[in-house]
């Protein structure tokens, strides 16, 4: 429910500066888990295509 009380300045200072730090967190956490689907994806890819597509015969050799 909202409170409905007038805040004092440098409390709501302090619970803005918060909720920042907070949605840092939480942008950083949710662009490392993007990070991490995205590197599953492509292992599973990896995992799952033939060998030949992505290391054809010769590939090593200049």
């Amino acid at each position: 429910m909202v409170e409905r009380r007038i805040k004092p300045y440098f409390q709501e200072v302090e619970e803005k500066v918060r909720r920042a730090e907070q949605r840092l967190l939480y942008r950083r956490n949710q662009a490392f888990g993007l990070v991490m689907v995205a590197a599953a994806i492509l292992i599973w890819w990896l995992f799952h295509t033939n060998s030949k597509w992505i290391f054809p015969p010769g590939w090593w050799r200049p």
